[in-house]
């Protein structure tokens, strides 16, 4: 008895010890969370070019060509075109402010009568819309949408020392994931309660999830937003590198994706008499996003991860609220953590529950 107490209170005051420890360590951790995540996802993703480079090469300098390059086609082009994208949101800002936007669609308006249209429908709610209102709300669209930006660029570039910090404490990191990431996972699996099986599985998900938000997802919006953005420029539309980014962000969101920027934009057109532009708008709106949805990702990604288009959808608009634009990641990234929980418990543990009648 007194051999199996003092056991039990051992154990007791170990958990205790090693609970406290690991909030200790969460504390020490937490600034660098992004940063491991963001390393881990990209060390997820570029693990096959590491392989693929160690048959020639030293796992260490493998490591460091791949950093290297991530380097180049991540970091550079952030640096360089930060100060681009925050003078065209200015210049959006400006035009909003001034109301040059509504300005220009004021004689399209009137000479269309689509207004007399609309408050024919409206008038049986009794409302009606002025060209007035409607100038005022575009202006006020602009001028929102133009300072946002403005300001979540400019705290980019005010914290401009802190993102390079970030960025290459990220890289170190990859540099080591790449070459010991095998022994890190090892550990986690030896540490976890949960059969080997179970925790192999919900890594492996975290994989997939990770190479369909960058090479599914990040590409197919890279190509998007490069072509809107050409696209704008070609029919002199304003800030087209601006709305190439956005666009770029926009892509990640199935279901409503770039078209929130392009069927506006084909409005306009239609507005300013530019019926020709306003077609092709509408055409090539939808045969990017036909492609880069039913063939390219699916091309691409496979079957590796199923997700519905709605759950992606909330997963991410919930992520870019709670942890701002790296929720584009972390929201699916817990989705799903989600549903493969839901699938080991269904397949090894709702069996064992005795529900009482």
């Amino acid at each position: 008895m007194e051999k199996g107490t003092s056991h039990g209170l051992m154990l007791r005051y170990f958990l205790a010890l090693f609970l406290v420890s690991i909030f200790f360590l969460g504390k020490l951790m937490m600034p660098f969370f992004s940063i491991i995540i963001m390393a881990m996802v990209f060390t997820g993703v570029f693990s096959p070019f590491h392989r693929f480079f160690c048959r020639k090469l030293e796992p260490n300098y493998s490591s460091l060509l791949i950093c290297i390059f991530i380097f180049f086609i991540l970091f550079v082009p952030v640096i360089m075109f930060g100060g681009i994208l925050t003078k065209e949101a200015y210049e959006l800002y400006l035009l909003g402010k001034s109301a040059v936007i509504a300005g220009n669609l004021k004689g399209g308006i009137e000479s269309s009568n689509i207004l007399v249209k609309i408050n024919k429908i409206l008038l049986n709610f009794n409302m009606e819309i002025t060209v007035n209102d409607l100038n005022k709300w575009i202006s006020e669209a602009g001028k929102i949408v133009g300072l946002f930006l403005f300001n979540q660029l400019s705290l980019i570039t005010s914290n401009l020392l802190n993102f390079v910090a970030n960025f290459f404490l990220m890289l170190l990191t990859m540099y080591y994931l790449f070459i010991e990431g095998s022994l890190l996972i090892d550990f986690i699996i030896d540490l976890s309660p949960l059969p080997r099986e179970q925790d192999e599985k919900l890594i492996k998900k975290f994989g997939d999830m990770s190479g369909a938000i960058l090479i599914g997802n990040g590409v197919g919006g890279i190509i998007q937003g490069v072509s809107g953005g050409i696209i704008f420029a070609l029919f002199g539309l304003t800030s087209p590198f601006l709305w190439g980014v956005i666009m770029s962000l926009l892509a990640f969101l199935p279901i409503i994706g770039i078209g929130v920027v392009f069927l506006p934009a084909a409005v306009y057109l239609f507005l300013v008499k530019r019926t020709a532009a306003g077609i092709f708008f509408v055409l090539f709106y939808f045969f990017i996003s036909w492609g880069i949805e039913y063939y390219y990702k699916p091309k691409l990604v496979g079957e590796r991860v199923k997700m519905h288009s709605l759950m992606v959808f909330f997963s991410i608009i919930g992520g870019l609220k709670m942890f701002g634009i790296l929720g584009i990641i972390y929201g699916p990234l817990i989705f799903t953590a989600f549903i493969t929980l839901t699938d080991i418990y269904h397949l090894n543990y709702q069996k064992h529950i005795v529900y009482d009648k």
